[in-house]
């Protein structure tokens, strides 16, 4: 049997910034509006909401951001994580292919979401913020939140998508035990959240509902911040760690890639591997296909409209330009919650847009079984979410197999499924449903788009 392979960096390879694809795009990205006069917004319409160093991380387009010296001593407890040779997988596939993954999943809360929830809960303790509010869908972002408010002495509120919360209740009680506070969304605690409830009494909740409830939490107390695990500009920044890690254990297994793959939900996990290396092809031409894969159920990206949206159901928040299905869209209780956002990051939209990158859909039957099958490869059960990034490297595996050509494929393994194992429970039991999305809703959803000229 041919073993894994892992490349490993010391921690005096941790990244000293971040990089910033905003310094190499061809094209800027269209402005952020304001809700009511449609202009572009400024720090003084966010400040509500974020510390002054996130807003300036927002608009910035300096290519490297300096990581502050006490987040990266916390990313030290499990930075730089591993990059892995999958060469169990390859033989399995009988590709050509060489398939290597980035492991995120040995944070202390069990994905890459600390790499930003650190960096905010840092900012925003600076600023004087006392309390944090946020959402979560599959609850990986509230744990990892809930974590950095513990090591920063902050407290944490986390709005948890209902069907999540009911879903997965080991994720919940990480979060407690990390001293978070954890609220299936729609509650009655916010009045966004009582107006869906009188609409829809049985609401499973969305992210979107979830985060008009953190926002109106935050916007409402001077001493509260909120903060997104996604979508955000500066939140993929934070997540570039990923790929600048990659590049130079890339270097060391003598190897680039030519194809890169990752699950797309808000984008984060996705941004934080692509951009340093999409950064390196805008800079040198050196051609690579970069592939983001989403669920058929809530496909944002292979179905939604490029148009400015709210971020938000009870719109609260201003209009990003991205790839949408609507903010009041509700996507089936499928089990990668992280996954179930109406919108996509704009920076992601915006490559997509510009025909940088590629985008696939999957059903939940077909990412399941591909990541079983990643599991008895190598050992490692992939979280619902990081099942559809195995999914689509092995698509791009057995094709360099059916065309008979060695391409180099990386995937970022985004978390592991410790707190999924009822998904799998219902997996193996046949329970598991392809569940779609009602035709009617999507475009009851799109036709209520805002209207920008």
């Amino acid at each position: 049997m041919t073993d894994t392979v892992k490349y490993t960096l010391s921690e005096s390879d941790l990244p000293t910034h971040w990089y910033n694809l905003a310094a190499d795009l061809p094209q800027p990205l269209p402005p952020v509006l304001h809700p009511g006069t449609k202009q572009p917004v400024g720090p003084e319409d966010l400040a509500p909401l974020f510390p002054m160093a996130l807003i300036q991380q927002e608009v910035s387009t300096e290519r490297e951001i300096e990581i502050p010296r006490p987040v990266r001593d916390i990313y030290r407890q499990w930075r730089p994580t591993p990059l892995y040779r999958a060469r169990r997988l390859e033989q399995a596939l009988g590709t050509p292919a060489k398939i290597f993954y980035k492991y995120e999943g040995v944070s202390p809360a069990g994905s890459h979401k600390p790499n930003t929830a650190v960096a905010q809960a840092f900012f925003n303790k600076e600023a004087g913020i006392r309390r944090i509010a946020t959402e979560t869908g599959a609850g990986q972002w509230g744990s990892a939140l809930a974590l950095s408010g513990a090591l920063f002495g902050l407290d944490i509120d986390v709005y948890m998508v209902k069907v999540s919360y009911q879903q997965k209740p080991y994720r919940r009680a990480l979060m407690e035990a990390y001293g978070a506070r954890c609220v299936p969304s729609p509650s009655a605690e916010t009045a966004s959240g009582r107006a869906v409830l009188a609409q829809y009494p049985d609401s499973r909740g969305s992210l979107g509902i979830a985060i008009s409830e953190a926002v109106e939490i935050a916007a409402g107390r001077p001493d509260t911040n909120y903060a997104l695990g996604s979508v955000l500009n500066h939140v993929l920044l934070h997540q570039t760690v990923i790929g600048l890690e990659c590049q130079r254990q890339m270097q060391l297994a003598d190897a680039w890639p030519d194809v890169l793959v990752g699950c797309t939900g808000g984008g984060s996990n996705f941004a934080g591997m692509v951009f340093p290396f999409l950064g390196d092809q805008l800079r040198t031409r050196r051609s690579m296909r970069i592939v983001a894969v989403e669920p058929a159920a809530c496909p944002t990206l292979t179905r939604g409209r490029y148009a400015y949206d709210f971020g938000d159901t009870a719109h609260l928040t201003p209009l990003v330009k991205m790839h949408t299905l609507g903010s009041t869209f509700v996507p089936p209780g499928f089990h990668a919650g992280g996954l179930r956002y109406h919108g996509m990051a704009p920076m992601i939209s915006h490559l997509l847009n510009l025909g940088l990158m590629d985008a696939v859909a999957y059903t939940q039957n077909d990412v399941f079984s591909a990541g079983v099958q990643f599991a008895r490869a190598e050992g490692i059960l992939p979280a619902p979410e990081a099942n559809h990034a195995v999914k689509g490297a092995i698509e791009e595996a057995v094709r360099c197999r059916e065309e008979g050509v060695a391409r180099t494929i990386l995937f970022n393994l985004c978390g592991h499924g410790h707190f999924d194992m009822q998904a799998y429970m219902d997996y193996f039991a046949g329970k598991l449903e392809d569940r779609t999305y009602d035709e009617a809703e999507l475009a009851m959803a799109l036709a209520g788009l805002p209207a920008v000229a």
